[in-house]
């Protein structure tokens, strides 16, 4: 093992791609390949397809999920938009933040029609306010994801209501 001093978050700050910062313009590789902009990553081929899709935390933490387990989506543009995943458990993801119905301008995939729908969504990061300062007013923003798990009918009803009433 390596030991030059430094850690797991200088590496990240020294390489964006690592973090999830670097934007995805250009010409598209033939293969398709993959593309990124501050929100989220994708594959860029028309019939590629991910097997899951990671949710990546301001604390560092990542959660995946198999889009298999995908089932409603929701979404709001005052509230955000709301996964369900059904596995071993019930989980929400609620994802807040601004234009995540617009396409990036460079690729035309949007993060829901063209991204989350066609499983081609790799992951999707909170933003700092910096990267949130960046985008500007065009481009889509994600404030927050919010990950609850569920046993019963109830408790989800209850963490609706507290989290995003609009969708009950």
């Amino acid at each position: 093992m390596l030991d030059n001093g430094t850690t797991h978050q200088n590496r990240l700050q020294a390489n964006p791609h690592l973090a999830g910062k670097i934007a995805g313009g250009g010409p598209h590789p033939p293969d398709g390949g993959e593309g990124a902009c501050a929100a989220f990553g994708f594959l860029r081929g028309i019939r590629d397809r991910a097997d899951a899709i990671e949710f990546r935390l301001a604390s560092g933490n990542s959660v995946w999920f198999p889009y298999n387990w995908l089932g409603t989506v929701k979404f709001d543009p005052s509230a955000g938009l709301l996964l369900k995943f059904s596995g071993d458990l019930v989980y929400l993801v609620l994802i807040r933040g601004s234009n995540l119905n617009r396409p990036i301008e460079e690729t035309g995939i949007d993060l829901i029609r063209a991204g989350l729908q066609r499983h081609r969504v790799l992951w999707v990061r909170e933003m700092s306010e910096e990267d949130i300062c960046q985008t500007g007013e065009n481009g889509p923003t994600i404030d927050s994801i919010v990950i609850g798990e569920f046993e019963t009918r109830a408790v989800l009803t209850e963490w609706l209501t507290q989290n995003a009433p609009m969708f009950l």
